[in-house]
C-alpha cells in the first residue's frame, strides 16, 4: 500500500521564558486512508524564537515549522519510490487552519503573512492538505507541554520504539 506522512501540530503560547512560545509536530507514517500509525519519523519540540502576538499565530507557527520539515521527509520517501500524495496537517486552531486555507483574512502582520503566505502557497501547489482536529487527541501536545511523570510513562510506546516491549513493562 501507498505510505505518506501525516502531521498533528500544536503550540503552547507564551509557556518558555522571555514570553516566547513552543512549537510541536508529530510527523509519522501512515497508509493512504489515514488509519493506520506508525512510530513517529520526526518530532517536532521546539521554542519558537520570535514572540507571538496570539494563540493563533503560534499555532500558524507551528504548522509552518513543521511544513518546512516535512518538504525534507516528502523528498526522502519521493527518493526512496514512495509518490507522495497531499501531506495532511493536523491542528486544533480554527484561525490557523483558515489562514492556511485562505478562507479568512487576517489583520498586517508581516512576518506572520510570510509563514501563512508559504502555507498557502503550499496548499495551493496541493502539498499539504489543512485540517481542524480535536485537541485532545492531538500528539503534537505532548512535546509543547510540561506533564506529570505518570503521562511520561504511558506515552512512551507512542514516542519511541522499542523491539520487544509492551507498554505494561514500559509503564514500570
Amino acid at each position: 500500500g501507498a505510505v505518506r506522512i501525516q502531521i498533528p501540530t500544536d503550540s503552547a503560547y507564551l509557556v518558555a521564558p522571555k514570553a516566547q512560545s513552543r512549537a510541536g509536530g508529530f510527523h509519522f507514517l501512515t497508509d493512504k486512508s489515514g488509519t493506520i500509525f506508525n512510530v513517529p519519523i520526526y518530532v517536532l519540540a521546539k521554542v519558537i524564537q520570535r514572540v507571538m502576538a496570539s494563540a493563533a499565530e503560534a499555532e500558524s507557527n507551528a504548522l509552518f515549522m513543521s511544513a518546512q520539515e516535512a518538504v525534507h521527509l516528502q523528498t526522502i520517501l519521493i527518493a526512496l519510490g514512495w509518490k507522495q500524495p497531499q501531506t495532511t496537517m493536523i491542528t486544533d486552531n480554527n484561525t490557523a487552519i483558515g489562514f492556511a486555507n485562505n478562507t479568512i483574512k487576517q489583520a498586517k502582520s508581516k512576518s506572520w503573512d510570510m509563514n501563512t503566505n508559504w502555507l498557502k502557497c503550499r496548499a495551493a501547489q496541493n502539498q499539504f492538505s489543512f485540517q481542524w482536529a480535536d485537541g485532545k487527541k492531538n500528539l503534537a501536545d505532548y512535546p509543547t507541554k510540561h506533564h506529570p511523570a505518570k503521562l511520561h510513562r504511558a506515552c512512551r510506546l507512542i514516542f519511541t520504539y522499542i523491539p520487544g516491549k509492551s507498554p505494561d513493562t514500559l509503564a514500570r
